[in-house]
């Protein structure tokens, strides 16, 4: 049969960057293609390119052997291409049924025909096996539920084609089982489905063929069936990768920081109920949840920028403060959810962001800090420093933060939490005490997930408490050597991590915490 979708030597430049290079793919009907890469591989801009948002320099798509408009996301709509984002956009305060009928009526339409769109809208999930609720407002459902209306979004536009983007990443192992049999169905039914993940034991679970980028070329295809993860994740590098060993802590010391009954102020669905816990030198507690239980509140207090509102915390004995500076002069790294947003001054340069945080400490202000003046010199070697230690690519000290990609920015955040400064002597100050790592490894590729991972076991075994914060399962489970649970701002009980399964971790992140 025809291919469903044809991609002929799609290749995109800005400026002197080549995006994608010559990429050709196809996809057939009922299939679904795994689309694989590290970061800035050129994945998003060839999903770009064929939802319309970019247009290439060279190169063409078909679908359904009809040229595709180029620059056009009307017409990729049109053709039955629907995108399924990690990131849902959806409505809280609305409907099921009013998110899935934005945007699909004229605007001159003196009313809506919300009867037959409902109709329409229930007939689509029985056949696809996705049943909802049409009138439950999405604010009040479930990721898993939300993540549902979002496929249904694209199927009731009449998606034949459906892209979708690190699908199983804020779902627990129960509602990743239910969307895979959902899949099934989709396929079995004639939907053809890009894959893009970096899991890549669901990967070769879910996909009957790969298609990996490297530096903006298409480097490998193969069958799913055969191929092993270790042969994916070579192809993503090009080179081979080992995970970090799995092993329990050397030596668990004093205790660095605890909380007693802790609770927060709400700030939407995110707070604290009673959270009690407590931080050991050299030990991993790894915290898993479905994203907006409690964890961003749980790192806020932790890092001085929320205040509890009940119970107490404490660092090294004495009450912990609601002061970002004196957090970081007591030793506390912090390595934020977002990047982004929170991580990085995108428009400062890399050196900047090297030393921002430690300007106003304490211990380390005499290197770089005199008299209300900031010793360039001295500042830029230690960005250099963590740039070379951290292998901080993408451009220079002077380069935008903003220009990193994913992984290079989450490079330097490491870099600049973990990695203590020297004085004019070379003597180099104390390494951070505690560490909150806030999904560290979020949306990073295999490579620079496991460089990632190896810098907070080796801070852990110099001796450091490691809260580790994770919608991650594997890698809770992987790198915790206690495994606590948060559902609705309440702290299950940090247990070793060796009396979990994966079963019982799911059900506690579904709210079953006894």
């Amino acid at each position: 049969m025809a291919p469903v979708l044809r991609l002929t030597n799609i290749t995109k430049c800005f400026g002197k960057l080549v995006a994608n290079d010559g990429i050709s793919l196809t996809l057939a009907r009922g299939e679904v293609l795994a689309l694989l890469g590290e970061n800035g591989a050129g994945k998003s801009t060839l999903m770009s390119i064929l939802f319309g948002h970019y247009v290439a320099d060279e190169g063409h798509i078909e679908v359904f052997g009809q040229p595709l408009p180029p620059g056009q996301p009307r017409a990729a709509l049109a053709a039955g291409i629907g995108m399924v984002h990690q990131h849902f956009t959806l409505a809280d305060n609305l409907t099921v049924l009013d998110n899935v009928l934005l945007g699909t009526e004229p605007l001159w339409q003196p009313f809506s025909r919300r009867s037959s769109a409902r109709a329409k809208l229930l007939a689509v999930a029985q056949q696809f096996g996705l049943p909802v609720n049409a009138d439950a407002r999405v604010g009040g459902l479930s990721v898993g539920e939300r993540q549902r209306v979002e496929i249904l979004k694209a199927l009731y536009r009449g998606a034949r084609i459906l892209i979708l983007d690190e699908p199983t990443a804020v779902l627990t192992p129960q509602e990743s089982e239910a969307l895979f049999d959902t899949l099934a169905q989709m396929v079995a039914q004639g939907l053809s489905i890009i894959f893009i993940s970096h899991k890549l034991g669901e990967v070769l679970r879910v996909s009957h063929r790969v298609a990996v980028l490297r530096q903006g070329k298409l480097v490998a295809e193969a069958p799913a069936q055969g191929t092993t993860q270790g042969q994916l994740a070579q192809w993503m590098v090009g080179h081979a990768i080992e995970a970090p060993a799995r092993r329990p802590a050397r030596v668990v010391g004093a205790a660095v920081c605890s909380l007693h009954n802790v609770s927060t102020t709400p700030t939407g669905r995110d707070r604290l109920q009673n959270v009690s816990l407590t931080l050991h030198a050299g030990e991993i507690v790894a915290i898993a949840g479905v994203s907006g239980n409690g964890q961003v509140a749980l790192a806020d207090v932790l890092c001085g920028v929320r205040a509890a509102t009940a119970g107490q915390a404490t660092l090294r004995g004495a009450p912990l403060q609601a002061r970002p500076a004196w957090l970081v002069n007591q030793g506390v790294a912090r390595i934020p959810e977002d990047r982004h947003a929170v991580g990085v001054v995108g428009d400062l340069p890399v050196w900047e962001n090297a030393v921002s945080e430690r300007l106003r400490s304490h211990w380390f202000a005499h290197p770089w800090f005199k008299a209300f003046w900031v010793k360039r010199r001295a500042a830029r070697q230690h960005a250099q420093h963590v740039a070379e230690t951290f292998d901080v690519r993408g451009g220079g000290l002077d380069t935008p933060a903003r220009s990193l990609s994913g992984g290079n920015m989450q490079k330097l955040i490491l870099g600049r939490a973990l990695l203590p400064p020297e004085d004019e002597a070379g003597h180099s100050a104390t390494a951070p005490q505690l560490i909150v790592a806030h999904q560290p490894t979020w949306g990073l590729d295999i490579g620079a997930v496991m460089f990632v991972q190896q810098q907070l076991i080796n801070a852990r075994d110099g001796g450091a408490a490691v809260l580790l914060i994770s919608d991650d399962l594997d890698e809770v489970l992987a790198l915790g050597d206690r495994v606590a649970v948060m559902h609705d701002g309440q702290l299950s009980e940090a247990r070793p991590a060796d009396t979990w399964t994966r079963e019982a971790v799911g059900l506690a992140m579904a709210g079953a915490m006894h």
